[in-house]
């Protein structure tokens, strides 16, 4: 979602004191507090109820009744996905009991802040007036649109459910996940949506349909990164310290760096990696602006005093420059065509035999074969072996913008879904090109497959 957000205009008020909130929800940068609203309602600005990731803790506020509940946890990983529920019974004897909040399954006790409801109080959240999912309202219009993706997103009108009624523990790996269908009373306002893909048509018995509005980065795009196969975006978190930074977009998939000048060189990694396997990804340029990209370690040594670089010494990995040459280890040589503007870049990194394959527009550079096995025909050698390998984005040269949207197998660029997919043996990611026989997304269960 990252820059959309939804709206719904509740119907006939049935019971403001009790409902339950559910949502899969990842983060995908960590930015100033009132810009992290994941559902809000708005009558007025005296009369309105977020919740919301506040100082990077769980956080509801209701200005009906004066109530704040914030936890003492941060949330500040942006590469998982965290199961938020929030229960809600202001008919309860007990303070505590009128709400309360769940993550994965479990429920937060420790709590920086804890006004609870009187018994028997009408929150705002339910009312018959304006709400939103990823955005919130100060003054009668949009005051801040969030940074997230949601999955499984369920409201129940008139019952207080337990987690395990949206989510349950996996008897095998002991992680808690997706119940794909809950059995659960929605009530007159409840609803399902984000369920199957992208739908903001609610699937529950109701038709309490969402919709989308658009943000500054453009509409809503579907996204194959959920909460049971997390597939790598570009790392908002590991980024060089020095220089103008780049900016992130689209789920931390669109890599954008405006700032120019000396200290500029603006590297950042993937949130996954691997030692062994075979993957693929795709990047696409939105300009023609010079530029590297490929795998690095993922050890610090992608930083240097300029602010990250793969063009120095203390590169470690392999790129594959916007002027055609490669780079190894901090050396450019040449290799294969130049690219710009539309072109679309493939990276088929082999880990198991050590060689990485770039594709241009479907056509592997230097008559390479990613499906060579040990022989690499046409590959590029990774001469330092055993390290952690991630994908990564820089704009190349000081004095170079740039704006790249990568597809990590989301089947996206920004809010352009692809049209007409390449072929994917593995039947994990979707690519604009055929993916190598052998090679898969890398995700969470493409690194298991």
């Amino acid at each position: 979602m990252a820059t959309t957000y939804l709206t719904r205009t509740f119907g006939t008020e049935t019971n403001r004191k009790i409902w339950t909130w559910s949502a899969w929800v990842k983060r995908t940068n960590l930015v100033a507090n009132y810009q992290n609203a994941l559902f809000a309602a708005y009558e007025n600005s005296s009369n309105r109820s977020v919740l919301r990731f506040n100082e990077h803790k769980l956080n509801l506020q209701d200005t009906d009744n004066s109530v704040e509940i914030k936890t003492n946890r941060l949330f500040k990983d942006i590469s998982a996905w965290y199961h938020i529920v929030v229960r809600v019974d202001t008919t309860q004897g007990t303070a505590s009991n009128r709400v309360r909040m769940y993550v994965n399954g479990v429920q937060e006790t420790s709590f920086a802040t804890a006004n609870y409801p009187d018994q028997n109080d009408n929150m705002k959240m339910n009312a018959n007036c304006l709400h939103y999912i990823n955005a919130r309202s100060g003054s009668g219009s949009v005051e801040s649109i969030a940074s997230m993706v949601y999955s499984h997103v369920h409201f129940s009108d008139g019952s207080s459910l337990a987690p395990t009624v949206f989510g349950s523990t996996d008897s095998t790996t002991g992680e808690w996940k997706i119940n794909t269908s809950p059995s659960f009373t929605p009530g007159n306002n409840g609803f399902t949506i984000l369920k199957d893909g992208n739908g903001v048509t609610d699937v529950s018995a109701n038709s309490n349909n969402w919709t989308i509005n658009v943000g500054s980065g453009g509409g809503l795009s579907k996204t194959q990164d959920n909460p049971s196969n997390v597939f790598a975006t570009l790392n908002a978190l590991a980024k060089p310290g020095a220089g103008n930074l780049p900016s992130f977009g689209n789920g931390n998939t669109h890599y954008n760096k405006t700032g120019t000048g000396s200290g500029n060189n603006s590297m950042v990694v993937a949130t996954l990696g691997a030692t062994t396997g075979k993957f693929y990804y795709e990047y696409k340029m939105n300009d023609s602006n010079a530029f590297i990209a490929g795998i690095s370690t993922l050890d610090g040594t992608y930083y240097d005093a300029n602010g990250g670089s793969m063009n120095t010494s203390q590169g470690v990995g392999v790129a594959y420059q916007s002027s055609g040459n490669k780079i190894i280890n901090g050396t450019s040589s040449s290799y294969g065509n130049s690219y710009g503007s539309g072109d679309i870049i493939g990276v088929a990194f082999d880990l198991v035999n050590n060689v990485i394959y770039f594709s241009k527009n479907g056509t592997f550079q230097n008559s390479g074969n990613p499906t060579s096995g040990s022989s690499g025909t046409g590959g590029i050698g990774i001469s330092t072996t055993g390290v952690i390998y991630a994908p990564f984005a820089q704009n190349n040269g000081y004095n170079s913008a740039s704006s790249v949207h990568y597809n990590f197998g989301n089947g996206s660029f920004a809010n352009n879904p692809i049209s007409s997919a390449g072929t994917n043996a593995s039947g994990n990611g979707i690519f604009e090109y055929d993916v190598p026989s052998g090679y898969t997304a890398l995700s969470t269960k493409g690194l298991n497959l």
